[in-house]
């Protein structure tokens, strides 16, 4: 039942992109920022900092279109990424955009007001051909990541929101705040190594297993290792 309402869930969100793309974008914070405006998408990250404390990254794998997509993809590609050796790169990205948007925001005298439906029509992303144009630039980035270099390519390298997420989560389990997590009974385990073939994020799950437990921040519950455990070692928990 988990499976099938996500999957309804994270195909609707993938429908529904086209008119949403603007509240995930990196570029509509700068441009708010330059602006002295707190943009609606810049506002979400935020949330998604604080919501990933208790909730880990369970919006990459309900929510996020972009995730949707590259799930989609990796149907016929599922080629593992090295996590290990490309999850840093992201960081080449974020760390920059971020104190470009604190250094715009100061230019300009600081944030005057907060708009979350900032630089959309009604809350609509897309409503013209320019619009048309940056959204088929996303999908094609995203799509040719997962495609050329593997699963959930994109989430490793180039998202500016998994920082955020990556974050928050860290945080959360420093404070020890209650949070959903994703607990094994290493005793049950038989190494059969389906967990780590469907895990969407390239991790090495049995491995995390043999450890009582995934607290990864990479990891995003989908519970695909949980679906696949013939042993019913892998379980969510709330602790």
């Amino acid at each position: 039942m988990y499976q099938k309402v996500r999957n309804v869930v994270f195909t609707l969100s993938l429908v529904l992109f086209p008119l949403t793309f603007y509240y995930f974008s990196p570029a509509i914070p700068l441009i708010g920022a330059s602006e002295g405006i707190l943009a609606g998408s810049l506002i979400l990250f935020f949330f998604l900092f604080l919501f990933s404390m208790v909730m880990g990254r369970i919006f990459c794998s309900w929510i996020c279109p972009a995730g949707a997509l590259q799930d989609l993809v990796g149907r016929s590609r599922s080629k593992a990424v090295p996590v290990r050796y490309i999850s840093w790169i992201k960081y080449l990205v974020w760390v920059p955009w971020l104190i470009l948007v604190l250094v715009l925001f100061r230019r300009a005298g600081g944030i005057e007001r907060a708009d979350f439906l900032y630089q959309t029509e009604m809350g609509v992303s897309l409503t013209r051909f320019a619009d048309a144009i940056i959204y088929g630039v996303i999908i094609l980035v995203f799509f040719g990541l997962s495609l050329i270099v593997g699963r959930r390519a994109a989430c490793h390298t180039i998202c500016w929101m998994s920082p955020f997420m990556i974050l928050g989560r860290r945080l959360g389990l420093l404070l020890k705040v209650p949070s959903i997590k994703i607990q094994a009974d290493p005793d049950r385990c038989v190494s059969c190594g389906r967990c780590d073939v469907v895990c969407p994020m390239s991790l090495p799950v049995e491995k995390k297993v043999s450890k009582g437990g995934i607290t990864d921040s990479n990891c995003i519950l989908c519970g695909n290792c949980i679906d696949v455990c013939g042993r019913k070692v892998i379980g969510f928990a709330w602790s």
